[in-house]
């Protein structure tokens, strides 16, 4: 199989240097230009010598510190009763978790955000803000499906209390699956079986 060359219409910003796209119309394209921009970005801000990337498996420590006193405060807010408060610093938490260097663990990054999205859920039901807990417990889950019991009760109770029972069974029976026989969730489980037979006396 022959290889095509194709010259594109590429354009270099001499201040920013950033690359953009000169004339074509291609959203692939300018979807790997985005990517490619911001990381040109993260390699300017790093804290290194000559701005040279680390090895990747090392792991910046003060920003692995910086999200750990961001939860830890949102947890003693939580403790307290700030719950407005403790959302906010959950967010800050998820917020510099996200950001990340791109050459950063994955997996560290999931693990992050599974914990950070379950502990602002707890916030959120706390508030009975019960669409915003399903969103983070949703949001937990889908970084950490496996050990994370939390996510899967937070995310069936907030849909109990909306009145989605036939979507709370959905979920923790697929929680189930995942975690075993979990104390909480087996619980709920028949918490939830029980509204649905009531709902069916009622029909």
């Amino acid at each position: 199989m022959d290889e095509t060359f194709t010259l594109l219409p590429l354009h270099l910003d001499p201040t920013s240097k950033a690359i953009s796209n000169a004339a074509t119309s291609s959203s692939a394209l300018d979807t790997e230009l985005t990517t490619l921009n911001a990381l040109h970005r993260t390699l300017l801000t790093l804290d290194t010598s000559n701005q040279v990337p680390p090895p990747p498996v090392p792991v910046n420590p003060k920003r692995s510190a910086n999200i750990t006193k961001l939860r830890e405060s949102g947890n003693t807010s939580f403790r307290k009763g700030s719950h407005t408060d403790a959302i906010r610093m959950y967010g800050l938490a998820i917020t510099m978790a996200l950001t990340r260097p791109p050459w950063e663990p994955a997996g560290l990054v999931r693990d992050e955000l599974s914990g950070l999205y379950a502990n602002r859920a707890q916030a959120q039901m706390a508030m009975q803000n019960w669409p915003e807990g399903l969103i983070d417990a949703e949001s937990s889950i889908e970084c950490k499906k496996v050990g994370n019991a939390k996510g899967w009760w937070r995310g069936a109770r907030c849909l109990v209390e909306m009145g989605r029972v036939d979507e709370a069974m959905e979920w923790v029976t697929k929680g189930l699956e995942f975690e075993g026989k979990d104390g909480d969730l087996l619980g709920l489980s028949k918490e939830v079986e029980g509204l649905l037979a009531r709902k069916k006396i009622g029909k």
